[in-house]
């Protein structure tokens, strides 16, 4: 099959033929449709993650349809077309995830590819109303925005959330997820162009987060402070947050993009009340009910373009640019 295979730091993703993988007992072999790019793919590329090992074919997002049954799988899901939940060995424990958690991509080769290999319980049925593409921009960005805005922030109908750094997949779809469950969103960006589609889908309005005091402007411009907070970026801007968060706010963040956060004003946190909550992914439970509510909803992920496998380099350069908005998708199988 061909596959994009990463041999080393800072080495250009190249496409290339390799083994297609066969199922073993337990699971499946799924031919690939559509793969899509998480900023992990670009850390990985960058050395920038925990486990390193090379070659590697890279990729946890993916859908297609269940070509091969390994050993004791259900007859019934052959030629099923089904997207990957990318969140493996969860551990028994929903609270957080085990010793054992591993992500599809590293260390197991994952979906830039023709075919990959999985087991049988981390596929699920594809959205009718999804294409392939759209489906396979929904696994790890729709199961970690679920989780955080619902298993962790416990949004409720009718609070005021805040979505800082509009414009990746989490966050974009986070804001999907936001809206039809009855909030108000508004949110943040570097980026004026992305704030304006952020609007265009919904949200009520947004600033940069490179206006001086833009906490404080925004709030105003919302009529007060912020139920729910979600972040990825941490770093010396998080202090931002704490101001933006109303009394009894739940501040969630899934990544820290701009690093650890310095000097947090701790007296903020504790009169207001606040909760910081950390999240990661999300459990086998998340996942499915995150597929349930974007069927319930008709949820489509926003696509920032396609490109065919081989230009994968390519379109991990535009992630690594920061000049998406929406999901960035490999096209395998037409």
């Amino acid at each position: 099959m061909q596959a994009l295979v990463l041999d080393g730091i800072n080495q250009v993703i190249q496409l290339r033929e390799v083994s297609t993988p066969q199922p073993g007992p337990g699971e499946v072999q799924v031919q690939l449709h559509a793969a899509a790019l998480n900023h992990r793919d670009v850390w990985i590329q960058k050395g920038q993650y925990a486990g390193l090992k090379f070659p590697i074919i890279v990729g946890s997002d993916g859908a297609g349809i269940v070509t091969a049954l390994g050993e004791g799988v259900n007859e019934d899901l052959r030629n099923q077309e089904v997207l990957i939940n990318p969140g493996h060995n969860w551990g028994d424990k929903p609270a957080a995830q085990g010793r054992d958690f591993a992500i599809l991509g590293l260390p197991h080769d994952g979906t830039f590819a023709e075919y990959v290999c999985v087991p049988a319980h981390y596929v699920q049925p594809k959205p009718a109303h999804l294409s392939f593409e759209q489906a396979a921009a929904l696994p790890l960005g729709g199961v970690t925005a679920y989780r955080a805005m619902f298993t962790r922030a416990a949004l409720q109908a009718g609070e005021r959330v805040l979505i800082n750094g509009i414009g990746g997949g989490v966050a974009l779809l986070a804001l999907q997820m936001a809206l039809v469950a009855g909030a108000e969103v508004w949110v943040t960006s570097g980026s004026e162009d992305k704030i304006e589609k952020a609007v265009a889908i919904g949200a009520k309005g947004g600033i940069s987060y490179k206006t001086e005091k833009w906490a404080a402007a925004l709030s105003k411009q919302a009529g007060g402070g912020f139920d729910v907070i979600v972040d990825s970026a941490g770093g010396p801007g998080f202090g931002d947050l704490l101001d933006a968060a109303a009394p009894g706010a739940r501040i969630v963040f899934y990544g820290a993009t701009n690093g650890d956060v310095p000097n947090v004003a701790l007296r903020k946190v504790f009169w207001k009340q606040l909760s910081l909550l950390g999240s990661t992914m999300g459990t086998e439970q998340d996942f499915k009910e995150m597929v349930r509510f974007v069927e319930q909803h008709q949820l489509v992920p926003v696509i920032d373009q396609t490109f065919p496998l081989a230009e994968g380099e390519k379109a991990l350069r535009r992630m690594d640019d920061s000049l998406q908005c929406g999901k960035l998708i490999l096209s395998i199988k037409n």
